[in-house]
């Protein structure tokens, strides 16, 4: 966790939104949680939740996207790239336990239909992280016109996957998109 109180807090609300969605974590509690001096929610965040909760999401879009680079650094195939993603959540799983997921997930489950703004920073925190998976992609020799297209299938069947796995409280929804995924997208190279 970082030292600034400010970076503490966005990180904290994201790791609270992953557990608890939006409607339920609360600006004490990410005070709390994030070691912050009380009277710094209004400093740093003057525009409330909503702004401490869309600054979260463009966290949690950034940190996608730094995972993928790493991973597409350390198995040079889609295929490899997409288990290297899924693998990051099996071990959290394994690790830590069913209870958090995508902050962007639960965002858009929770409140997203009722706040025009949170819907942009989900689909901004998406974009972020659609744009290096498409990009390693065509580095790893897909055709372009078909890059963004697998990116989206390759979140959509992780995060599909992530819901079944913490519901079941079982990693095999991780295990088949990987086994199932994997064959495609490699066959997809030019």
């Amino acid at each position: 966790m970082k030292a600034n109180p400010r970076d503490r807090m966005v990180y904290s609300a994201a790791q609270l939104i992953r557990t608890q969605g939006v409607s339920g974590t609360g600006m004490r509690e990410v005070v709390e949680h994030a070691s912050a001096p009380r009277g710094s929610l209004q400093h740093y965040f003057p525009g409330g939740k909503d702004q401490l909760v869309r600054e979260a999401l463009a966290w949690s879009g950034q940190f996608a996207a730094s995972r993928v680079k790493r991973y597409a650094a350390a198995a040079p195939t889609p295929g490899g790239l997409f288990a290297g993603m899924v693998a990051q959540w099996r071990d959290q799983f394994r690790d830590e336990g069913y209870a958090a997921g995508c902050p962007l997930v639960a965002t858009t489950a929770d409140v997203v239909a009722g706040n025009e703004d949170l819907r942009r920073a989900v689909r901004e925190g998406f974009e972020t992280w659609l744009r290096p998976v498409e990009e390693s992609l065509r580095d790893m020799g897909v055709p372009p016109e078909r890059s963004r297209s697998l990116a989206v299938v390759m979140i959509s069947a992780l995060e599909g996957a992530i819901v079944m796995a913490r519901v079941q409280e079982d990693p095999a929804p991780l295990d088949a998109v990987v086994a199932e995924l994997g064959p495609v997208l490699d066959a997809a190279r030019a």
